[in-house]
């Protein structure tokens, strides 16, 4: 592999980054032109410190992950005592304290009957599980063809096979695999009246070899931070009751309050009857992802034939490490005032970013529950403007026309206009050139 350029932000570099770079495949890189990473060496509240001992406020939570912000004594005291007492046991035969206390937990936090969990290790297999289970849904309730799925523009749900389907297929990332990745039924959001009615009349088409309706809440994240109402979402479920489709709401980006309620869908008042969970559910310390289900949904797969059954097993499923971090995640949401804080955050970025309206090359500015955008009509150089933030002491990490921060829902009033300033700073100077 070409050993990446240096990093012209890292004065020396380490020697374990110097020859983990010639080994190691980093996610949406190219490899051959890329610059080194950062070299983080600790994590503490909403920083990120650097081997070269800078400090760098995080303004995008590991990918939306560390709401809690990093190394909370709580969660982190949890996974010690779990560890010291049983790192792992499969779930096959076998059950343990932390998973069965955490799906009761989910079950209680979740709207309606969403009461039925099925754990994973990532958001993108949570997906994967999710669709299975629809098309097996019908498949033991004796429907036959309903295997494809609805899917809106806009819209990402992962990366692995099934999940790229559903994903929007113009985005990008996934247009090399078409023809190797089944063909979904991808359309408009119904954010209009006028296109509810287009909807409406594409599900009377199509609804006979339809599993599920899947869709982002509110905010489509790495499609572009695209925000939709709850009245969206109410029309979604109204529609998926008339042509008797299942709903399936990927929540792994916003739920656990990123929105300005605990789950997106609480905004609307809707009960999807499957929802998937994944990044902030353990607070950003281990991976977990959880699939839960309707009662409607979990009693059809019961019975005395054993195919009727859910045939899925993850090696590392519910493990205890994972369940006791996120049961841990849930004491804090329970104990600390995420909500107010969020609100708090909601307010600070649509005073700090409102700036940027004036700016030349912005197109808008956006923001729901504790994400802020500003989005441009292009970025010419992404790896200057990734550069550039770091210069000024934050970690953004502008996408696509995409300039946006997802903070850590504990992050101060300083520390968040240091990431505001950071952000109308590099932006307008990418407005000069």
């Amino acid at each position: 592999m070409p050993f990446p350029p240096p990093n012209p932000l890292l004065n020396d570099v380490p020697q374990w980054l110097a020859e983990g770079a010639q080994h190691l495949w980093l996610p949406y890189t190219q490899m051959q032109t890329v610059p080194m990473p950062l070299p983080v060496v600790r994590t503490e509240g909403v920083r990120l410190t650097l081997a070269d001992g800078r400090e760098l406020v995080d303004g995008t939570s590991s990918w939306w992950t560390a709401a809690h912000g990093y190394n909370h004594p709580h969660i982190r005291e949890a996974v010690t005592a779990q560890l010291g007492r049983m790192p792992h046991v499969m779930l096959g035969g076998l059950a343990h304290e932390p998973v069965m206390r955490l799906a009761t937990r989910l079950a209680k936090l979740l709207p309606g009957d969403l009461s039925h969990t099925f754990f994973s290790e990532s958001g993108s297999v949570s997906v994967e599980i999710a669709m299975k289970i629809a098309v097996q849904y019908w498949i033991n309730r004796g429907v036959k063809g309903r295997k494809r799925f609805v899917s809106f523009h806009g819209g990402y749900h992962g990366d692995t096979l099934a999940a790229m389907s559903v994903c929007d297929p113009d985005e990008g990332m996934h247009t090399l695999f078409k023809g190797a990745i089944a063909e979904q039924l991808i359309t408009d959001l119904p954010v209009t009246a006028e296109k509810e009615a287009a909807l409406d009349a594409f599900l009377a088409a199509h609804a006979h070899e339809v599993a599920a309706v899947m869709t982002e809440p509110l905010v489509q994240g790495a499609g572009g931070m695209i925000f939709h109402d709850a009245e969206t979402l109410r029309r979604l479920r109204a529609l998926c009751d008339k042509h008797n489709v299942l709903l399936i709401l990927d929540e792994i980006f916003t739920g656990f309050a990123r929105t300005g309620t605990m789950f997106a869908c609480e905004a609307a008042g809707i009960v999807p009857d499957i929802v998937t969970l994944s990044k902030a559910l353990t607070g950003g310390t281990m991976a977990l992802a959880t699939t839960i289900a309707r009662t409607a949904i979990f009693d059809a797969f019961l019975g005395e034939d054993g195919a009727r059954a859910l045939m899925h097993g993850p090696t590392y499923t519910g493990n205890p490490l994972a369940c006791a971090a996120a049961n841990a995640s849930l004491d804090l949401f329970e104990s600390e005032p995420r909500l107010q804080q969020v609100a708090r955050i909601e307010a600070q970025l649509r005073r700090d970013l409102e700036p940027a309206r004036s700016l030349r090359g912005v197109v808008d500015v956006r923001v729901k529950g504790a994400i802020g955008v500003i989005e441009l009509e292009k970025i010419n150089d992404l790896n200057r403007m990734k550069r550039r933030f770091v210069e000024e002491g934050v970690f953004v990490r502008p996408f696509g026309r995409i300039v946006y921060t997802t903070p850590p829902l504990v992050i101060g009033e300083e520390d968040l206009a240091r990431v505001t300033g950071a952000m109308l700073k590099v932006v307008a100077e990418s407005a000069q050139g």
